[in-house]
């Protein structure tokens, strides 16, 4: 949305608001440079102000680190159980969030950061916001993000079981815990009695999944995703890859037209809202994805078809969702379990005992359900 603002200095500026997580425009705003003290800038964020940066970008980081352990100086409380916890450390998660957000920088109608020491992120923007149009004011936070992704868009993300690299986009979830991947690499496939396998990837993202699926021989795969972010994602990762003429790319929604042999989805983990829209690749409010594809599984499986449930039991650690209650959805949607494949997590935060949430990240368990109807 566009707004227009008076700075208490009495600079005036008129640009277009942009937030990733629909953060509304600030309502008061004052003009912040290098003089800025740590703590003056962190005590009138809390209170709600807006510090438009007119300083020296490199010295905008340094501030926005020194707010950041202002932040975290607060411990999290924890709850009566798990569930609690969650939302506790949620809570003080998004009050970071919003703290944070509130120092801001202005770019120009064509993406220029106009401070010293401020870099080039026109490509960045570009590649996250499409083309420029008018000047725009966001988070500094966000520009951050945008410039990370970047850097990830360039150099990629390397996944051993397809010996070669993925290109995440930016609000596209990154294939970076493996573990997910290995197992759709090392489950057995339906045996189809020789006739062409087919298969769905259902939430593709960046189309990591089905490229396993076409490195490991199925002839003909359709990947589907909400996001026309992962839609893009996924078709340039599948054409770098070679893939274009075996998965086709469509969207945005959930099931594809027809029936295939296998259908592989990999949702989102925890159900809760998610503040961003890369959060929407880990967490989906009321599992609505899982109810989603677990409902419409059997009227879309071939004969003898299965269905692949890659999904971890973090949420039941957390208290958000128990087995029973997923059994119970399985069950519902007539759908029959041949088989579980579990592994436990690679990434550091499985042993960082620092984390508010280590006892339910230890404790994880990714599985991956072998559903027939």
């Amino acid at each position: 949305m566009s707004t227009d603002h008076r700075t208490e200095t009495s600079t005036s500026f008129s640009a277009l608001w942009h937030s990733e997580s629909a953060t509304p425009p600030p309502g008061r705003v004052i003009e912040a440079d290098d003089r800025m003290k740590a703590e003056t800038a962190y005590r009138l964020a809390c209170e709600g102000t807006a510090l438009l940066w007119r300083g020296d970008f490199h010295n905008a980081r340094q501030l926005l680190q020194a707010m950041r352990r202002r932040c975290d100086r607060k411990p999290v409380r924890h709850g009566a159980d798990s569930a609690e916890s969650f939302h506790l450390h949620r809570r003080a998660r998004g009050h970071r969030a919003r703290v944070l957000g509130r120092l801001i920088v202005l770019l120009d109608n064509d993406y220029r950061v106009n401070l010293r020491r401020a870099p080039d992120v026109r490509a960045a923007c570009i590649e996250a916001y499409g083309p420029p149009g008018q000047p725009m004011a966001l988070a500094l936070t966000e520009l951050l993000g945008v410039m990370g992704a970047h850097r990830w868009r360039a150099t990629g993300v390397a996944v051993p079981v397809l010996e070669a690299r993925i290109h995440p986009h930016y609000g596209v979830f990154s294939p970076v815990r493996g573990e997910y991947v290995d197992l759709v690499a090392r489950a057995p496939l339906p045996e189809l009695g020789g006739r062409r396998r087919t298969a769905f990837d259902l939430g593709t993202g960046t189309g990591v999944l089905a490229a396993v699926l076409a490195r490991r021989g199925i002839e003909h795969i359709v990947a589907t995703d909400i996001s026309p972010r992962a839609l893009a994602c996924a078709r340039e990762n599948i054409g770098r890859l070679d893939y274009t003429r075996r998965i086709e790319v469509t969207g945005p929604r959930l099931f594809p037209d027809g029936r295939a042999d296998l259908i592989v989805c990999n949702p989102p983990w925890i159900p809760a809202r998610p503040t961003s829209a890369v959060e929407q690749g880990v967490y989906d409010p009321d599992g609505a994805m899982l109810r989603d594809f677990l409902a419409g599984l059997t009227t879309h499986l071939e004969p003898g078809g299965e269905g692949w449930l890659v999904l971890s039991d973090l949420a039941e650690h957390l208290g958000l969702r128990t087995r029973e209650d997923l059994l119970s959805r399985i069950r519902t949607a007539g759908l029959h379990v041949v088989d579980r494949i579990d592994t436990r997590p690679r990434h550091p935060r499985a042993s960082d005992t620092t984390d508010p949430l280590h006892v339910a990240r230890a404790a994880e368990v990714t599985s991956l359900w072998r559903l027939t109807g």
